[in-house]
């Protein structure tokens, strides 16, 4: 009997469960990716690009290709698609998992300061440096464009589409990173603070030690506030132990 699995990706975490579900004879995996990056790092077998129209529309599909079951492993902030896979399995019987890495954890020398959003983030800012390292993503950078006497320096992967003041420098690059070379890109522009997400993983965490080799401090901001969710797991070689006793489709 197959099992049809709809993967809900975009991480490094999805695209190793894709690689070690497409070896499995019975399954059949759809990975979801939700277009926001023009060129993505593509998981192993059969994908799937773009929004399914919310809740309904996810329901829906998940009808029509007949999933059996739901694995969520999108980004830790992809909140919007994580309330509609939790309303869609719900209306439908699909079972779901959860698979998110750990967020980071504090070290001795690390000067973090944790705030709930972005919106915090871009108020301590200015308190703390005055050439700042901003490398939450491209979708929330308005929130740090009215600041003044600051200068950004901020990564993205593809270039903003809206306008960008003088004081902000685009950098664009995707991880892994290496510690050596964010210290030498933090000195090189002699940024005084950095401005991170809690991510978690070790994609992006080089960034981190280079900080606190540096005696820089870390504005990091906290993940949003967690849903309830039916089950939940932090590793791909739990989330496989997962799928072999996963509850049947109610």
């Amino acid at each position: 009997m197959t099992t049809r699995v709809l993967l809900l990706g975009g991480t490094a975490e999805a695209r190793e469960l894709a690689a070690a579900l497409a070896g499995r004879p019975e399954t059949v995996v759809v990975s979801s990716l939700a277009g926001r990056v023009a060129d993505p790092r593509l998981p192993v077998g059969e994908v799937r690009i773009g929004g399914f129209g919310g809740p309904t529309g996810l329901t829906r599909w998940l009808r029509e290709h007949r999933i059996d079951v739901l694995v969520d492993a999108t980004h830790p902030y992809a909140t919007r698609i994580r309330s509609s896979a939790v309303q869609a399995t719900g209306a439908t019987g699909v079972p779901y998992l959860r698979l998110e890495r750990p967020g980071w954890t504090a070290g001795p020398g690390d000067r973090w300061h944790r705030v709930a959003d972005l919106a915090a983030a871009a108020e301590l800012l200015p308190r703390l440096g005055r050439r700042a390292f901003v490398t939450t993503g491209r979708q929330g950078l308005g929130a740090f464009l009215h600041l003044t006497g600051v200068r950004l320096l901020v990564r993205v992967v593809d270039e903003p589409t809206i306008p960008l003041p003088e004081n902000v420098t685009v950098l664009r690059d995707r991880g892994p990173y290496r510690v050596a070379a964010e210290r030498e890109l933090l000195t090189a522009h002699r940024i005084d603070v950095l401005v991170s997400k809690d991510s978690g993983g070790t994609y992006t965490m080089a960034k981190l030690a280079a900080a606190r080799d540096l005696g820089l401090p870390v504005v990091l901001v906290d993940r949003p506030a967690p849903l309830a969710l039916p089950a939940t797991v932090t590793e791909v070689a739990a989330a496989l132990a997962w799928l072999e006793t996963a509850p049947p489709r109610r």
